[in-house]
């Protein structure tokens, strides 16, 4: 059975699939063990989408008491190597070979996989699985990165210092979510439509998001795209920015007063956040979210409008279908 469909199709159809997933790790999670996580460090491993999950949970799972970072799975091919108390492995597919091949060479540590279902090649490898449900996804992945740090923040709540969020709520906000930033989230895509570059601009798990959507930008819209760490990105990274080009920007902080001098300068720029005192300007277009009171809780809502907005600038590009153009051969695990 197919379980791929088109990239906006798989969009909507997010809320449900988060609803799924909820039930099914906090089901899974009642009998894992945990205790390896807690004395950490942990490190949690990923590579392409996957690595930006690990990004986003491992900057909230310091943030409640637990000793984590996250790595792409190459920077552990030597098994020598000894990191951490725990390793969590994060593949979308649950057949991503990096991932796996860091798990798979270390048959004594603590290790977990995180994947949108069980029987996959990463369970094989790890000693504790958990598989987010999460159901029918598109390329590039929608439903099954949510389920990732959906996994990821309520593994966080059961290990670390409970957050104290309200997950069950998490769907519904979604949907809103969904049909409240649409509008925005088009406005801005044809602003940066024809842009040469698009930078993505956040911090702490903001971060992993603007990794995930820069990912999505070049593999959907083909448009080159740079993570990048807010405060660092003011070292020197915006020095080529001009009208030529695009900066999409997720925080509430710092992000607030760039995007605005960005956009002073000329420089097309979109804020996603959940502050709702800021408004559009001449350059300057603002996506508001709603405030989780979770930063990953933020990070689901906030990917959102990016999907939409990265759904958009594909189909302004003539790409409402994405197709990998070179796809490479090893880079996934048979099933």
């Amino acid at each position: 059975m197919n379980d791929r469909v088109p990239y906006r199709e798989a969009i909507a159809l997010q809320p449900t699939a988060l609803e799924t997933c909820i039930a099914a790790i906090s089901e899974r999670l009642k009998t894992l063990d945990v205790a390896p996580i807690q004395s950490g460090p942990v490190v949690l491993v990923g590579i392409g989408a996957s690595l930006y999950a690990a990004n986003v949970v491992s900057a909230q799972m310091r943030s409640q008491g637990l000793r984590a970072f996250s790595l792409p799975g190459t920077d552990l091919y030597d098994a020598s190597i000894d990191a951490g108390s725990a390793y969590i492995a994060f593949s979308a597919s649950g057949r991503s070979e990096e991932p796996a091949r860091a798990m798979e060479i270390r048959p004594d540590a603590a290790t977990y996989g995180i994947a949108k279902a069980d029987g996959t090649p990463i369970s094989r490898v790890v000693k504790h699985m958990i598989a987010t449900e999460s159901g029918t996804d598109s390329g590039p992945n929608t439903t099954s990165y949510l389920g990732s740090l959906v996994a990821g923040a309520l593994l966080a709540d059961k290990a670390g210092t409970p957050s104290g969020a309200d997950w069950a709520k998490l769907p519904a906000l979604a949907a809103t979510v969904l049909e409240a930033t649409r509008a925005q989230a088009d406005k801005a895509a044809r602003m940066l439509s024809g842009k040469t570059s698009i930078d993505c601009v956040g911090a702490g798990t903001a971060y992993g998001t603007a990794g995930y959507a820069a990912l999505l930008i070049r593999e959907a819209a083909r448009v080159a795209a740079q993570d990048w760490d807010t405060l660092n990105f003011l070292h020197g990274p915006m020095e080529p920015n001009d009208g030529s080009t695009g900066v999409l920007l997720f925080g509430d902080g710092r992000e607030v007063k760039l995007a605005q001098d960005l956009a002073g300068f000329g420089i097309p720029s979109v804020l996603i956040t959940t502050r709702a005192d800021i408004a559009d300007a001449e350059n300057l277009v603002v996506i508001p979210v709603p405030d989780f009171g979770s930063q990953i809780g933020n990070a689901v809502l906030q990917a959102l409008p990016a999907q939409l907005f990265i759904a958009t600038l594909s189909e302004e590009a003539g790409l409402p279908v994405c197709n990998f153009r070179y796809r490479q051969t090893d880079t996934k695990r048979d099933a």
